[in-house]
């Protein structure tokens, strides 16, 4: 590519949504310019947040985006879900002042995803190249793409970032027409505990699936109130405003699926998801009243059920959680890609790294014999 020009935008709504979404694609939806441009106007980041978005735009000859990083200046370390607090403090103690930082990620989503948004991949070295000049320019610790598309990682290999390696825990859908398909696939005993668990799950209430013209602001205002419950327990206070869910349900509705349980009309509980080309992400929860074993019928079983209506491939869930593996998700591996200009501060994490992975690479292995897919013999 010659004649090349990188820029810091001013958020990401400084950016036409035709020009970023040609180079974020239609596949996530967490990477495209209606979902980021969401969580600006509604002031979930930006302002006091600790989330200050400053894309790096890489423009051709012409000036036409032939590349966008999602990128967010960070004065913390929350909201990211891949955890460098033990770093902050070391550089710190050693004199340096870590934040702010460069993120490369969808705000409060651990979702696997391109953190290169690329026409091309031959525009990735030059779209690197700029992420990282903007740290040295501006004399900040470092840059973090976090969540990375597993396609992508190599790109960040290439020009010698970090990597560093986690898992999470996904369901694959392995042709299944029906729920009742996949729990064929299972070992009897788990098979006959996860009918259990759902019909306990569900007795006396309705379940809802709502998407598109029928969501509605009771709806939200309901969600809401999960939302902040679920919050102020985890997080010690929601990342996302009311707003945000407003917006939400009127630009990307038809990339939205609420899942309500109702009470003799009322709605007791919600999860909410994100419908991508080929897989749905579950991402919000929460409930006003404890029913045991609803939060794995709404996030994890209705999901599946979802996922087999639409012809999904993937369902993924969020972070953490073993007690997915029981209910029919699998291990997976994740990626996250750090670039640390401070040659001393890139030896000790990179030692830091090698022996995580080794753990890591072991907790998967250790992890996958107990997924309740029928064994052979």
């Amino acid at each position: 590519m010659t004649a090349v020009t990188a820029r810091i935008l001013d958020g990401v709504r400084q950016l036409p949504a035709a020009e970023w979404d040609a180079c974020a694609g239609a596949g996530n939806p967490f990477m495209s310019h209606a979902f980021l441009s969401i969580l600006e106007e509604s002031g979930s980041v930006g302002g006091r947040s600790g989330w200050q978005a400053v894309p790096i735009v890489v423009e051709g000859a012409c000036g036409t985006t032939r590349a966008v990083a999602p990128a967010y200046a960070k004065s913390h370390s929350q909201g990211e879900y891949v955890f460098d607090h033990g770093w902050a403090d070391a550089w710190e103690r050693a004199g340096g002042r870590y934040y702010p930082k460069i993120q490369l990620a969808a705000p409060f989503s651990p979702v696997p995803g391109p953190r290169l948004l690329l026409r091309d991949d031959a525009d990735a070295p030059a779209l690197i190249a700029g992420v990282e000049a903007v740290v040295d320019q501006h004399g900040l610790s470092s840059a973090h793409a976090t969540f990375v598309s597993p396609a992508q990682v190599p790109l960040f290999e290439a020009a010698g970032w970090l990597i560093r390696e986690g898992v999470q825990f996904h369901w694959a859908n392995d042709g299944y027409a029906t729920f009742d398909d996949f729990l064929a696939a299972l070992a009897s005993r788990k098979r006959k505990a996860i009918r259990k668990e759902r019909a306990g799950a569900v007795e006396g209430l309705t379940i809802r699936h709502l998407t598109g013209a029928e969501l509605t602001e009771a709806h939200w205002d309901a969600f809401w109130r999960f939302y902040q419950d679920t919050g102020r327990r985890k997080w010690g206070q929601p990342y996302l405003t009311r707003a945000f869910f407003s917006l939400l349900g009127e630009r990307m509705g038809d990339r939205t699926l609420l899942i309500l349980a109702e009470r003799n009309g009322r709605p007791i509980a919600g999860a909410l998801n994100l419908i991508g080309s080929d897989t749905l992400y579950g991402r919000y929860w929460g409930s006003t009243e404890e029913v045991p074993f609803l939060h794995f019928e709404l996030c994890y079983y209705q999901a599946i059920d979802a996922a087999i209506a639409r012809g999904l491939r993937f369902v993924e869930a969020g972070a953490q959680g073993e007690h997915k593996l029981a209910r029919g998700y699998s291990p997976v591996a994740t990626w996250s890609a750090h670039y640390l200009p401070d040659p001393n501060f890139r030896e000790a994490v990179a030692g830091f790294l090698r022996r995580e992975r080794a753990g890591v690479a072991a907790e998967r292995e250790h992890l996958e014999a107990f997924t309740p897919f029928r064994k052979a013999g």
